[in-house]
């Protein structure tokens, strides 16, 4: 019998969560990554190398890792130097890539290459392989240009909405994308911070027709906290309107959202950060059915010294997550 397939469309810490639950179940795994990210590590690996950024990448594969490769090998791609000029910041992982790109002549081979060696069960696919720059539109007409910059603006726009995100220039969505997609028994979107690592998929031409086109299901995981800078005092209601604003009302069959409490010790840590838990306020008239149950992790996420990025404390159970989206296959 014929595995189902599910694919994932997303970047950053919410997809490294989801990817990490559904590896466990005899399902064909895709994930659509966003190649927009300027910040961190992946500004040497854009400005000083001249590639594309490769920290989701090397997230995707390292949740998808099977046991073959050491514990000491998945450790070594997390890896984060904490001290050296120029490379304080940087992941083993990054420059790993790098260094293939440099011996195969092409960063298309170096992601295929790393799959092989970390043996990577399931394929991981760049969204696209244009270099481009994701743009953000905020209420006072202000445009910002590049992902880190709409991740961690100045004061002055981050009490501010955004109106519109794009790219520039304008990026083709990989071929190996599209037909994933449209094959897909079931599309996870989410979770991930909205503007940064979620809705950047669906600003790539050919992206959100090829979900509209597609024969599976589509699934939103609903982020458990807000994001200050640019989700300030989003409801439930409010991030599903906007994710339908770029893939089209309707298209959206599942809402996957916690109904667990976050820990009080989070909830401190949240308010100093300006963030709160995202507020239930879904109807069930949507056209979407609303699947509320507790996806809270038990663990805190402690970053290392070296990680200059805002990152969550808090975050989905990958179990937990997993066990619900087989549940609609």
């Amino acid at each position: 019998m014929k595995k189902k397939t599910i694919v994932v469309i997303g970047g950053g810490t919410g997809t490294y969560t989801v990817l990490l639950g559904l590896k466990k179940y005899e399902v064909d795994l895709s994930v659509i990554v966003s190649m927009m990210d300027s910040g961190g590590s992946n500004r040497v690996i854009r400005d000083e190398f001249g590639l594309l950024p490769t920290s989701d990448l090397r997230q995707c594969m390292v949740a998808l890792s099977s046991e073959k490769p050491s514990e000491i090998v998945r450790e070594l791609f997390t890896y984060r130097y904490n001290a050296g000029t120029g490379i304080t910041g940087m992941t083993f992982g990054n420059l790993f890539m790098a260094a293939l790109t440099d011996i195969y002549g092409s960063q298309e081979k170096a992601i295929e290459k790393t799959c092989e060696f970390l043996d990577v069960q399931g394929k991981i696919i760049p969204v696209t392989y244009d270099n481009t720059n994701l743009v953000a539109l905020y209420e006072n007409e202000k445009q910002v240009l590049g992902e880190h910059a709409i991740d961690e603006p100045p004061e002055e726009l981050a009490k501010l909405k955004i109106v519109h995100i794009d790219v520039f220039p304008k990026a083709k969505a990989n071929p190996k994308a599209i037909k994933e997609i449209k094959e897909a028994d079931l599309i996870v979107l989410g979770p991930g911070d909205l503007y940064t690592s979620v809705l950047p998929n669906l600003v790539i031409d050919g992206i959100v027709k090829a979900i509209k086109a597609a024969k599976g299901k589509v699934v939103f995981v609903m982020n458990l906290m807000t994001r200050y800078g640019q989700t300030n005092d989003y409801t439930a209601k409010d991030y599903l309107e906007e994710m339908e604003n770029y893939l089209g009302k309707g298209n959206i069959d599942f809402v996957l959202i916690n109904n667990g409490k976050i820990p009080q010790k989070a909830r401190q840590w949240y308010k100093r950060v300006k963030a709160k838990p995202v507020k239930d306020n879904l109807s069930e008239v949507t056209n979407a059915k609303i699947i509320r149950t507790n996806f809270v992790s038990n663990e805190f996420y402690e970053k290392p010294s070296s990680d200059r990025l805002a990152r969550s404390l808090v975050r989905h159970d990958s179990n937990k997550l997993a066990k619900a989206i087989i549940s609609l296959l």
